[in-house]
């Protein structure tokens, strides 16, 4: 999503400030949250306008990179869904003794010296 207020389009580049430069990046959508990256929609990324005195880059967005596939999707949802999966104490390796429990986090001692 746009970081505008008003926008509810969808990103497409990725907006960052150099202070010390007095530069404006925009370029491809950011893979990851960073401080002071702000998503940026088609609308607003081309109309970009930087304080007086600032230099604007421009970086090429890659448009060669792919989305996500629906397989791609359903391969990351089954990991979620095995990841959450509860245990069985019977999975525990033989070595350890559960010694205490708060919610669903269990404290285990290994019994190997």
């Amino acid at each position: 999503m746009c970081s505008r207020s008003t926008c509810a389009d969808a990103a497409v580049a990725t907006l960052t400030y150099v202070y010390s430069d007095s530069t404006v990046v925009l370029g491809p959508l950011a893979t990851y949250a960073e401080p002071h990256a702000y998503d940026l929609c088609q609308f607003h990324a081309e109309r970009l306008s930087a304080p007086r005195g600032w230099e604007v880059i421009r970086l090429a967005r890659d448009a060669g990179v792919p989305a996500p596939s629906g397989d791609d999707l359903l391969a990351l949802a089954n990991a979620v869904r095995e990841a959450a999966r509860p245990r069985d104490v019977d999975e525990l390796p033989a070595s350890s003794v559960e010694v205490g429990r708060r919610g669903h986090l269990r404290m285990l001692r290994s019994t190997e010296a």
